[in-house]
């Protein structure tokens, strides 16, 4: 499974919505209403899980769950 149907499935069983058609251009923060604070912490907790990373409180801006691929793409640095 890549890592982008990873996520999928993670956003899917957050935001109780069908993700099969997201990629990384898809907005999140501001364009879901179902991607709000809580769903923000609930992503957070799941990708530590998933990917085995330490997402850092500086890390933490809008523009990091601006979109799918900005999620990917931090998901990809923090896995270095």
């Amino acid at each position: 499974m890549s890592k982008l149907e990873q996520l999928n499935t993670i956003l899917a069983e957050l935001l109780k919505l069908d993700t099969s058609e997201f990629d990384e251009s898809t907005e999140l923060l501001g364009a879901l209403s179902e991607f709000d604070s809580m769903a923000v912490v609930g992503l957070i907790t799941a990708m530590e899980e998933t990917f085995g990373i330490a997402v850092n409180d500086d890390d933490l801006d809008a523009e990091l769950f601006s979109t799918v691929g900005s999620v990917l793409a931090y998901i990809e640095r923090a896995s270095l």
